[in-house]
């Protein structure tokens, strides 16, 4: 029998999510309201009591970011998703829907800049202690850093900006040994180069801002729920399965399953946090969303083409793109991302921090952006922009250099973009 779940994800991401009734629009409409009409006080009530599916206030759920959920959710395998306002909430809400005050978990030391400051500061300061492992770490190693209070492992599918493959088998194994749950963004690979739980990670975050929308037009984060981890039995989340007090005494797991985790994330910290996706952007999502697997295959084709003219550059210190049989990564490549490792790769240039400015400034076609992951090529020079508030330590262990200069392959022609890296390495030189 054929059913959504069967489909193959280049169908998902046209179809899933929005399905249209008898004379409904065929496009998933814009559901622009903050509030929703019912025809009883009961059926409100039941709305409140968790009894009845349906929506009654956009801060908790809008029938536009629904169906990109469900969409994304499909596309990942979950049983559930939550599309956030951004990547940096969905991170946030993820990690306090299992963290309280008190409580630590683990990351990989090869994270974007971003998230690495969310945890090190912010976090710190609700309480919650993060300890950061080299992703290349042994089980032993990682295993040391665990502690009493340890309710979670974090790491990217694809770093950002290291472009670090995570081993997500390893690590799921080592959380599960330990009764934690295994988080991951899934940001540059998206599911249509690998699904997170099939390797068994419990829950998937995203920035939707990057390859999932495409365009660089709307900010949002998702995040999924596996359905698979088992939260009673684990006996470390009393906000799973004791009593909410905030919440008419319900206890997740027994009134909601498998899909315990992200209903909570939704009842609880979606309506005190108000992180709250705009239905626009959520609209814009799923349009990027329907051209998602034709991107990636572009992007992963068009990136191997240039990291394979740029490793033989002479103005080129290194390269690190997964990608190129040279790669560190090439085994956990050929496991995890055998259909491409996204459109985005590091190198240096020789000169250092100088001639990597020189070179950027001498770009034609690819722009200087604040972003990576869409449709256009773009550089960014990491250090002194999106992760200048980091130690030259944290630098260090998030892998990036003075002289590192992070391209994200667009979709354009790829002989254009080599033909412009090539004049402006000449330019810099």
């Amino acid at each position: 029998m054929l059913t959504p779940m069967s489909f193959h994800p280049d169908t998902l991401c046209v179809q899933a999510g929005w399905q249209p009734k008898n004379g409904e629009p065929r496009v998933l409409p814009i559901f622009q309201s903050t509030t929703f009409k019912y025809d009883s006080s009961e059926h409100v009530g039941d709305l409140f009591d968790l009894k009845v599916p349906g929506h009654f206030y956009t801060r908790l759920s809008n029938p536009t970011a629904e169906a990109v959920e469900n969409k994304i959710a499909a596309l990942e395998g979950g049983v559930g998703a939550m599309m956030t306002a951004s990547g940096q909430a969905a991170s946030l809400i993820a990690l306090l829907n299992l963290c309280n005050s008190g409580d630590h978990f683990i990351a990989s030391s090869a994270i974007y800049g971003g998230t690495t400051n969310l945890f090190s500061v912010t976090l710190k300061k609700l309480g919650i202690e993060v300890t950061y492992v080299d992703p290349y770490a042994s089980d032993e190693a990682v295993q040391a850093a665990f502690r009493p209070t340890t309710r979670a492992i974090f790491g990217e599918t694809i770093a950002n900006p290291a472009l670090t493959v995570f081993d997500i088998e390893r690590f799921a194994r080592v959380a599960h040994a330990n009764g934690v749950p295994l988080i991951v963004d899934n940001t540059f690979p998206t599911a249509v180069l690998c699904r997170p739980f099939d390797f068994g990670a419990d829950i998937v975050t995203y920035s939707t801002s990057k390859y999932l929308d495409g365009h660089a037009i709307s900010l949002g984060g998702m995040i999924v729920d596996s359905g698979r981890f088992d939260w009673r039995a684990s006996g470390k989340f009393p906000g799973l399965t004791e009593p909410d007090p905030s919440y008419h005494g319900t206890v997740y797991t027994d009134a909601f399953g498998p899909s315990a985790f992200i209903v909570k994330a939704r009842v609880q910290l979606m309506r005190d946090l108000g992180a709250t996706p705009s239905p626009m952007n959520a609209f814009l999502l799923n349009l990027g969303m329907e051209t998602l697997h034709l991107r990636m295959e572009r992007h992963c084709r068009n990136a191997e083409a240039v990291a394979a003219f740029l490793e033989g550059h002479p103005a080129v210190s290194w390269i690190n793109y997964p990608g190129l049989p040279s790669s560190k990564d090439a085994a956990l490549v050929k496991k995890y991302l055998p259909h491409g490792a996204c459109g985005v790769i590091s190198f240096g240039v020789k000169g250092g921090r100088d001639a990597a400015v020189r070179f950027m400034d001498s770009l034609k076609l690819a722009a200087i952006v604040v972003h990576v992951a869409d449709a256009r090529t773009g550089v960014l020079h990491p250090a002194s922009t999106t992760h200048r508030q980091l130690t030259d330590e944290q630098l260090v262990a998030a892998g990036i250099g003075p002289d590192l200069v992070r391209l994200s392959v667009g979709i354009e022609n790829a002989a254009d973009i080599i033909a412009d890296l090539d004049q402006a390495l000449i330019a810099c030189d």
